[in-house]
């Protein structure tokens, strides 16, 4: 298996449960892991009976097991203050307050929350070099598709501004004809060092998602969670990343067949279908299933979390270099 597990899906299927089942195997494995939590509705904490912020903090009771959650409202406040810091430095202190106030409209725009927390994203990967295994407990589809979209369209966007950056700075110079301090700013403008700073950041981004990742859907066995996983996948595949498995969640188990009463009769149709959309999906997906786990009643911690990661039944060993 790749360093980086991402575990995805629409919301409420029970993604949170899956993944720390999943990061539990691999550090009863032997392998460090960190398992991070990019959902907004973080259930991480209640999964291990621990609080946990945007720090690695050890998980009790495991050996070799890490959480964090990552904050969206802080993260976005985060990266609002590192841009206003950023420009301050490069324009004249008459301008800072307009500055500042486009900065603060444009981090009430849609998409401003995706930037926030895929730059803390890159983060978390880049000093990933203490763990064997980090796990993603992503964001619901929607969301985790526009964060994996995002490398290759900065990187592009990037790209475009530093030839416009480049092209403004060297009519500057032409028109600045033996001003050396023009060409000293040429050679060394800051805004096109912290341009090329970031798309070297999407760059890696970009490389590491493709080359040293592998993807995984949780889907319920029902309709709207079937159909949000087709869709999945065929965004995931126009970005050039492949889905590894799919993980049925929440299946319904047989009543006894002694049991005749009303709930035995309910759960019986249930499961029923239950097994007839797991044979559906089995047979119109070419992405194999990987596990099948079934609904519980209590709340997914402690030994039912082992008992989940028993069933899961991924593979934990590193892949092969």
């Amino acid at each position: 298996m790749e360093q980086f597990v991402f575990f995805g899906g629409k919301g409420g299927v029970g993604k949170t449960t899956v993944s720390s089942a999943y990061a539990t195997r691999c550090a009863d494995a032997g392998f460090e892991t960190l398992v991070v939590s990019t959902d907004p509705a973080h259930s991480t904490s209640d999964v291990f009976d621990q609080r946990f912020d945007d720090d690695p903090k050890r998980v009790e009771g495991y050996d070799g097991l890490w959480a964090m959650e990552l904050d969206p409202e802080e993260e976005v406040e985060a990266h609002m203050q590192e841009i206003k810091r950023t420009m301050s430095d490069q324009v004249s202190p008459a301008i800072v307050n307009e500055i500042d106030r486009q900065i603060e409209l444009a981090h009430r725009t849609p998409g401003a929350y995706e930037a926030a927390l895929f730059d803390r994203f890159i983060g978390v990967m880049r000093n990933a070099d203490e763990y064997d295994r980090v796990v993603f407990d992503t964001s619901p589809t929607g969301g985790t598709l526009r964060l994996l979209a995002l490398p290759e369209f900065l990187e592009s966007w990037i790209e475009r501004l530093v030839d416009k950056r480049a092209k403004s700075i060297d009519l500057y110079e032409k028109a600045a004809i033996g001003d050396k301090d023009a060409r000293r700013k040429a050679k060394e403008d800051p805004i096109i060092q912290r341009l090329q700073e970031r798309k070297e950041m999407f760059e890696f981004a970009g490389e590491t998602l493709r080359d040293d990742a592998a993807f995984f859907l949780v889907l319920n066995p029902d309709e709207l969670s079937i159909r949000e996983t087709e869709r999945a996948i065929e965004n995931l595949t126009e970005y050039g990343l492949g889905v590894r498995g799919l993980v049925i969640n929440k299946v319904s188990p047989a009543p006894d067949d002694d049991e005749q009463g009303r709930g035995a009769q309910f759960l019986r149709r249930r499961y029923e279908t239950d097994r007839e959309r797991v044979a559906a999906i089995r047979e119109s997906f070419d992405e194999p299933v990987v596990a099948e786990i079934e609904l519980r009643i209590e709340e997914i911690k402690g030994d039912l979390l082992a008992n989940v990661a028993d069933e899961l039944g991924l593979e934990v060993a590193a892949s092969p270099l």
